[in-house]
């Protein structure tokens, strides 16, 4: 794959489809450019991205903190992801990995897991301009940040699902369809429900609590 332009992509955050349960869409995003690629992941892969947008430590390491900590633990670096192909909705990528030594030693990985591993770890990640292309949306001006994300679920079922950025991986509209009532808690009350759902390994839920708090203090900025 050397002699490839490479274009560095940054993680916007997450959106959940109402339709498709258990589908989510990571919003990737070009680097000082306006593309921005959606990537349907499943349900633990987006808690486990979810947590790192939202800073949130876990009792426990997930599997991603494990793997992460195990090359730290050795002198193994990831060098970078490369996502190097896009066919029929789904995602191929690359995770190039540097020992003490130097040595470099590239491992296919699904995207999604590639991705997780890259929060955790600061390494930067790219793709083609082809990719971008393909699979990539250019923002409309009239409707920033509104696009489609088409790829296939656990099952190999073709889906699609509609996104919209947002600062949060996770809006807090999706907390109030849900449980219609914790919007009106106080944040203090919110912070005590976040606590516990850390406790309790609920991931994906603290990461609609928190970014429910989020949106309550900045609105009251």
């Amino acid at each position: 794959m050397e002699g490839e332009e490479r274009i560095k992509l940054n993680v916007m955050g997450l959106s959940y489809n109402q339709i498709h349960e258990g589908a989510y869409a990571l919003i990737l995003a070009e680097e000082g450019g306006s593309y921005r690629i959606p990537v349907v992941i499943g349900a633990p892969e987006a808690q486990s991205i979810a947590i790192i947008i939202e800073r949130i430590i876990p009792p426990r390491p997930l599997t991603h903190d494990l793997f992460s900590g195990f090359a730290h633990a050795f002198g193994i670096i990831l060098k970078d992801v490369f996502i190097y192909n896009y066919c029929d909705g789904i995602f191929s990528a690359t995770m190039t990995f540097v020992d003490a030594n130097g040595t470099e030693v590239e491992l296919d990985s699904r995207t999604s897991d590639a991705i997780a591993i890259a929060m955790r770890t600061g390494a930067p990640i790219f793709t083609t301009s082809e990719i971008l292309h393909k699979a990539g949306f250019r923002l409309d001006s009239d409707r920033p940040g509104i696009g489609t994300a088409s790829g296939h679920n656990s099952a190999g079922e073709k889906i699609e699902i509609r996104w919209k950025e947002s600062r949060n991986p996770i809006s807090p509209d999706k907390i109030s369809n849900r449980t219609p009532r914790i919007q009106n808690l106080a944040i203090e009350e919110l912070e005590q429900l976040l606590q516990k759902a850390v406790e309790n390994e609920e991931y994906e839920k603290a990461s609609e609590i928190k970014a429910l708090i989020d949106a309550k203090r900045n609105s009251d900025n």
